[in-house]
């Protein structure tokens, strides 16, 4: 049977890896990176490495940051008292961009999904109760996905931050049960901030 080359066979397993390509959006990658110019696929390249050599996640927050603390983190003009808790860095963004939103955030690095695998050990739930612990925080903003996993963190969050005698709150009008944040538009994602109820 007929096959690639090792190097085009290489790409084409490399870019499976990636979430959401199977073999043909592979196969459709790697073409299109056969047809660029070396100094556009160089870039691609080096993009990519610098990526990983140069961003981390905040030591604070989790957001990612090419510093040891996220430019929110060091923003003086944030406001300390509220919190917002987030499964990943790309919904930090997502917020971000509503521009309704000042205060400062937690970053999970993920979701509980038992299914997967995924319990509260492999999040960033340790570094968040001490934080909370540390006194200056007055409310906090659940905004996890509103999907299983989303939800299921949430509910476990709320047993965990309530004795603490916080206020705490979830995103919830505008946001579509079973969506994810990074989707929302803006305006959706602004009247979900707004709208945020007791939870």
């Amino acid at each position: 049977m007929l096959s690639y080359a090792r190097p085009l066979m290489k790409l084409l397993e490399a870019l499976e890896k990636l979430p959401g390509i199977g073999p043909r959006s592979a196969e459709r990658m790697a073409f299109y990176l056969l047809r660029t110019n070396r100094e556009e696929a160089r870039e691609l390249a080096q993009a990519i490495t610098d990526v990983k050599d140069h961003l981390r996640f905040c030591e604070v927050c989790f957001n990612l940051s090419e510093s040891d603390r996220c430019a929110i983190c060091q923003d003086a003009s944030r406001d300390p008292s509220v919190l917002c808790i987030v499964e990943e860095p790309k919904d930090v963004l997502a917020l971000e961009k509503t521009g309704a939103y000042h205060g400062l955030y937690h970053v999970l690095l993920g979701a509980i999904a038992p299914l997967d695998g995924i319990g509260p050990e492999l999040l960033k739930i340790d570094e968040l109760m001490r934080r909370l612990s540390e006194g200056t925080i007055q409310e906090v903003i659940v905004a996890t996905d509103a999907d299983k996993d989303g939800e299921t963190t949430a509910a476990y969050l709320s047993k965990l931050i309530r004795p603490l005698g916080l206020r705490l709150t979830r995103i919830a009008e505008g946001i579509p049960v079973g969506s994810h944040l990074e989707y929302a538009d803006q305006a959706t994602l602004a009247r979900a901030l707004e709208g945020r109820r007791e939870l």
